[in-house]
């Protein structure tokens, strides 16, 4: 899996875990209109528009498990690590060659901010919300 994939996997994966107690509650209700077959053609269309998840929420959750707090909203680095992956330059150059960056790879600074930016646009670009200012 690629590293963008797998920082996508971490972020989408976490936001079932949480909703798993209410999901039992949700089916029960689900289940006995599907059995209706005109039912069961209004609901299909239901699961096509996603709704948006929380990005932040979910990434300030797992912030919030870790005894070393990351500031994930403004470095690569440390939504790699918050996403339990190695952020070392040499993956972060990588990420840079999937994702298509063209600058100077010797310029980590330039270079962490445009990886920051793609990936947070890939998330939302996923079905994730993220807040404006960001």
């Amino acid at each position: 899996m690629s590293i963008l994939g797998n920082i996508l996997g971490k972020i989408f994966k976490r936001k079932e875990q949480p909703k798993a107690p209410s999901a039992p509650a949700q089916p029960a209700p689900t289940a006995t209109p599907v059995q209706t077959p005109t039912t069961a053609s209004a609901a299909a269309p239901a699961p096509q528009p996603a709704q948006p998840v929380d990005v932040a929420g979910i990434l300030d959750f797992m912030n919030e498990q870790r005894d070393q707090k990351l500031n994930w909203r403004t470095s690569i680095v440390d939504l790699m690590k918050l996403c339990g992956m190695e952020s070392s330059l040499s993956e972060r150059k990588e990420l840079a060659d999937e994702l298509g960056y063209t600058g100077d790879k010797s310029d980590s600074a330039s270079m962490n901010i445009w990886l920051h930016k793609q990936v947070l646009q890939k998330i939302v670009d996923n079905g994730g919300q993220l807040p404006r200012d960001m």
